[in-house]
């Protein structure tokens, strides 16, 4: 079951995970790995710090530093998943994955 506190403070060290629907390596399907360091970059320009990161073919780890914001963290990292998941799926069509997207779409 999935874990989702509301974080109310704007600013501290945080290790965040988050996954792909039904854990499917969607990533590597897609060689989506740029989209991630992509997202890694904007954190950055907006003051926000990478301290460590793991990315698997289904996963992400990652140990943030934010820095204040007038987002939440929660906003920052929603927005930072949907960034990468509208990407995943932008290339899942462009790849002619449709049997990965048909699954996805029943579930």
């Amino acid at each position: 079951m999935a874990v989702r506190p509301v974080v109310e403070q704007t600013k501290g060290l945080y290790f965040i995970t988050f996954t792909c629907c039904q854990w499917l390596p969607l990533i590597e399907i897609t060689n989506g790995y740029d989209t991630i360091y992509k997202w890694f970059d904007y954190l950055k320009s907006k003051n926000h710090f990478v301290k460590g990161y793991v990315i698997m073919p289904n996963h992400l780890h990652v140990l943030m530093e934010f820095s204040s914001s007038e987002k939440s963290i929660n906003t920052i990292v929603s927005n930072g998943k949907r960034f990468i998941a509208y990407e995943l799926v932008k290339r899942l069509q462009e790849g002619r994955k449709n049997e990965v997207l048909e699954n996805w779409r029943q579930h």
